[in-house]
């Protein structure tokens, strides 16, 4: 059985997924309408895009075996995609979501019904739309319990809470996202953070936009925290109170007992929180980590909700607010990432594969793009900032989606030469390697990677896959020593991992599911930009382990 393995380096200036079937199993209906909302938030009347009319959208809860069907009617003004993010889609890539690389968007005026099957998973995971920056708002939690007769490998909880860690901008997010991409400057930062849909009293007309959490003294919460932020990882943490992380990206973990967690875009945490505490009030707080060592513009804001007993005295209904990490506290942020391990012989684990047949390294970069004649650009020197992996910064098709071009075998789409490790090597890391003309300027290339079935083969996402981290550091990946450190026993398994700048992650994962996967960055102010490629993993050698055809109503382009 062939094996993939590759390690991430992040250069320069960014920090950086078999059916089972029961007679228990269910299908599981819902209906999203997305249209245009008014709302106020933060003194402005704002015009967002939604899922029927709120923010965060619907959660979905389902069990594991059950079959989802999703009737999508898009009533916005812009087209549309849902991905269904760390689903790993077994043999459904068609369900999968991205524009133009398993589907083309639906139309304003269309619908579309995604349907597949949750196998093989048990957990927190989350929805939102794959065009442009729409999941600013349309977003939601995928939320997946063990099925009927099956229990937690931890104590049973007496309530579970989904809590969504959004980002918030006064301004139509699709006129910042296009004045970014029209000038090639960084897009204006967010205006807050918010925890399901609310800023927080903190941020102006906010004192009654916050959300607030009832708990019961001596009972034990299991709260799924989603970072749907566009782009900052968020360090979250409530006062006085510990957590219990029992599980990352719907695999469970060893339980870490921590004061404070963080969450890097994509990527879900379940913790335990007992409510032992004295009966009051208590902020739970959010705000941003950022590792980039140069003057970058943040929004350094915190998000905060309030956690209040029941029959809380009311003198005691001060909140009480929790000390939160520095902004660029990388040691904790370390910590957290490195810390975590996953629980041999849990429901779906997966041990490491040992045998491994390709190696890639692929480092991850900002440069820059020529700026038009006769156009002002922002990004330095003029021109417009670029982003690349492995001197390819990538470049979606407009004509096919990625995987139809795959299952049909239709030329011209895309190119399978992405190159297995920088085609230059230097100093991946070495901040004063950033204005090297050099290496400035990465070719626009729909290139991919291509894969054997089973070939064993950031914040960075894998769609199809989750992967193992073998491990985490800083500086650049020295394949002869680094390996040394790999954990080849209990690593945490993830779909979606953060990296800092300057550091590197080494995963491991099983090419067994045919089809086009897209890699990407999942901070979305550089994923137009050219933050990505795709793995295009062959059909298998039999009927079961083949791509299906795809639904006759898949959208076109």
């Amino acid at each position: 059985m062939a094996r993939l393995e590759f390690a991430i380096a992040i250069a320069f200036a960014l920090t950086l997924l078999a059916l089972s079937s029961t007679a228990s199993a269910a299908i599981v209906e819902h209906t999203f309408h997305v249209k245009n909302l008014k709302v106020s938030k933060l003194c402005h009347r704002s015009m967002i895009t939604a899922v029927n009319e709120s923010l965060p959208g619907p959660n979905i809860n389902i069990e594991e075996g059950d079959t989802l069907h999703v009737h999508v009617i898009n009533q916005s003004p812009y087209n549309l995609t849902i991905h269904w993010h760390g689903v790993l889609q077994l043999m459904t890539g068609w369900a999968d979501g991205p524009s133009y690389v398993t589907q083309c968007p639906i139309l304003p005026g269309s619908s579309y019904t995604y349907r597949f099957t949750i196998a093989k998973q048990e957990g927190t995971l989350w929805w939102h739309a794959h065009v442009s920056w729409l999941r600013a708002t349309v977003y939601g939690a995928l939320i997946i319990r063990p099925r009927s007769g099956h229990n937690y490998p931890f104590p049973k909880p007496q309530g579970e809470v989904p809590i969504l860690l959004g980002e918030w901008w006064n301004a139509n997010v699709i006129d910042v996202e296009n004045e970014a991409l029209a000038t090639g400057a960084a897009p204006n930062n967010s205006d807050a953070y918010t925890i399901n849909g609310r800023p927080g009293d903190l941020y102006p007309c906010s004192q009654t936009d916050t959300y607030k959490l009832k708990v019961q003294q001596g009972k034990t919460y299991l709260l799924r925290i989603i970072n749907a932020a566009l782009n900052n990882q968020l360090f979250f943490k409530i006062a006085d109170h510990k957590m219990t992380i029992v599980a990352v990206d719907a695999v469970y973990t060893k339980p870490y007992v921590t004061d404070v967690v963080l969450v890097t875009p994509g990527q879900t945490t379940d913790v335990l929180l007992t409510a032992n505490q004295a009966p009051g009030a208590y902020y739970m707080a959010a705000r941003p980590y950022n590792s980039v060592p140069i003057n970058v513009p943040i929004n350094n804001s915190t998000t905060r909700g309030i956690m209040v007993y029941e029959n809380a005295p009311l003198a005691s209904t001060t909140p009480k607010m929790p000390s939160l990490p520095r902004l660029n506290d990388t040691a904790t942020a370390h910590r957290l990432n490195s810390n975590l391990t996953s629980l041999v012989g849990a429901p779906h684990w997966v041990p490491v594969p040992r045998d491994v047949d390709e190696h890639m390294y692929v480092t991850v970069g900002l440069g820059l793009e020529l700026c038009e004649k006769n156009r002002t650009c922002g990004g330095v020197n003029g021109q417009k900032f670029s982003a690349s992996m492995n001197n390819h910064s990538f470049q979606f098709p407009t004509k096919l989606s990625m995987l139809e071009a795959f299952f049909f075998n239709v030329k011209g789409i895309y190119t399978t030469d992405f190159p297995s490790k920088p085609p230059v090597k230097f100093d991946y890391t070495n901040m004063t390697n950033s204005n090297n003309a050099a290496l400035l300027f990465a070719p626009k290339r729909t290139s991919v990677k291509k894969v054997k079935f089973n070939a064993t083969n950031h914040p960075m996402h894998l769609h199809g896959f989750n992967f193992h981290v073998l491990a985490q550091g800083f500086g650049n990946f020295n394949p002869r020593t680094d390996r040394k450190k790999f954990n080849l026993v209990d690593p945490q398994i993830r779909n979606t991992i953060g990296v800092p700048v300057g550091g590197w992650a080494a995963i491991r994962f099983t090419a067994d599911n045919p089809g086009v996967w897209i890699m990407h960055c999942h901070l979305d102010v550089h994923l137009p930009l050219g933050f990505a490629t795709a793995f295009v993993v062959e059909n298998g050698p039999t009927a079961a382990t083949t791509l299906p055809p795809p639904p006759k109503d898949l959208p076109k382009c």
